[in-house]
């Protein structure tokens, strides 16, 4: 019982990390699209700020809930260890994102509108993957 309450909660962490993941990106292009703007700038890179901590705390627990899983449970196989590259380019995507927010927050320049539309595509891909393989095993 106590492994089927630790996934649950693993996932439902999981899922509010990747909420930030999917809508930081969002924060970025608005950024780049608001021109001279400087209210409108502060406040959606104080917003920004915010999901973004928001994101590592969600992170930290999915972490920590994960490691439970894997070492208390012993959830373990080839899948694994390539779930957990995939999991680190989603966290590299997450930490780039929140870099390129705090430049824009403190005036510097970002990559075009187009450029962060394009970024904003690839956790979907990610997850996609790391879905794959968690469901489906495949080694």
């Amino acid at each position: 019982m106590a492994y089927l309450w630790t996934k649950l909660f693993h996932v439902l962490f999981v899922i509010a990390w990747m909420a930030t993941v999917f809508y930081l990106p969002r924060f970025l292009v608005n950024l780049a699209e608001v021109g001279d703007q400087p209210a409108v700038r502060d406040r959606l890179a104080l917003m920004g700020k915010r999901l973004y901590r928001f994101g590592h705390v969600m992170f930290g627990i999915a972490f920590a809930l994960g490691l439970a899983l894997w070492f208390h449970f012993g959830i373990v196989g080839p899948w694994l260890h390539a779930k957990l590259t995939v999991v680190l380019l989603v966290l590299a995507h997450f930490i780039i994102t929140g870099r390129w927010l705090k430049r824009a927050a403190a005036g510097g320049k970002l990559p075009s509108p187009t450029t962060l539309r394009w970024f904003n595509e690839i956790p979907l891909l990610l997850a996609i993957a790391i879905l794959w393989l968690v469901y489906f095993k495949p080694f």
